[in-house]
């Protein structure tokens, strides 16, 4: 009787933590993957497909048991670069998990959503690029919740005065993520694509591949400018980042 009784309580908690759930998401389908971090992230797995946003121009479809434990201890790892108090801080809480994650029918590795404090991520992105796309979604929350900071004008001032960046991000044909041999000023071709994606591959780097950044910067003066921006203005969020 006693074990029945435990087994409704769990039930009835579940029930009520999924309701919770969808009502401040708005995404259908979803159920606790992981509650209990150091950071207070919860992270959510996508039990079905779904669609999301205006006209449902997002989408993206269930995690598979195999492809999600796998996945997970790699998200994890770098979501834990991030305590609690800065995570708060960029207004991030919850991290939805699913594969094949489409925008308006472009592939992308994730969403971030200040206003729901929600990072959906792609767990199928790219391997090769899989920690950087974390970073970088990150940023964009980052920047989202600190624009003051992360101001694109000045950022875009340290560019050659010949160079433009694309209207959007998603009508610029700068998609390689590739790091540049020969940097210019731009870590990949993306970087190109508007300055708060040009931000966000610089940050992304500075979390996967410090090392190698500090060797670039020292013979690209553009490019040094914006490293500094970047960390400048992290250090005024959280000294403990970078």
């Amino acid at each position: 009787m006693k074990i029945l009784f435990l087994i409704i309580i769990f039930f009835q908690i579940t029930h009520v933590n999924a309701d919770e759930i969808y009502n401040l998401l708005k995404i259908p389908n979803l159920e606790v993957y992981k509650f209990k971090n150091d950071n207070n992230i919860r992270y959510l797995n996508s039990k079905k497909n779904f669609k999301i946003g205006v006209n449902d121009n997002i989408s993206c479809n269930k995690s598979y048991p195999k492809n999600l434990s796998n996945k997970f201890p790699i998200i994890q790892k770098n979501i834990n670069f991030y305590n609690s108090t800065f995570l708060n801080k960029i207004n991030l809480r919850y991290i939805v998990l699913c594969e094949d994650l489409f925008v308006s029918k472009i592939n992308t590795g994730g969403i971030p959503d200040t206003e729901k404090r929600t990072l959906i991520l792609d767990i199928n992105f790219n391997v090769k690029y899989f920690e950087r796309m974390i970073h970088h979604e990150i940023f964009h929350m980052i920047q989202k919740s600190n624009t003051e900071i992360f101001d694109e004008s000045r950022f875009s001032s340290f560019n050659d005065v010949n160079f433009k960046y694309a209207e959007c991000s998603t009508c610029s044909d700068r998609l390689n993520l590739d790091l540049y041999n020969d940097t210019n000023g731009f870590l990949t071709e993306y970087s190109k694509s508007i300055a708060s994606e040009d931000m966000a591959e610089i940050f992304s780097f500075l979390m996967t591949d410090k090392i190698n950044i500090e060797a670039l910067i020292k013979k690209d003066k553009i490019l040094e400018k914006k490293v500094t921006f970047i960390k400048s203005g992290i250090l005024k969020i959280d000294k403990n980042i970078l």
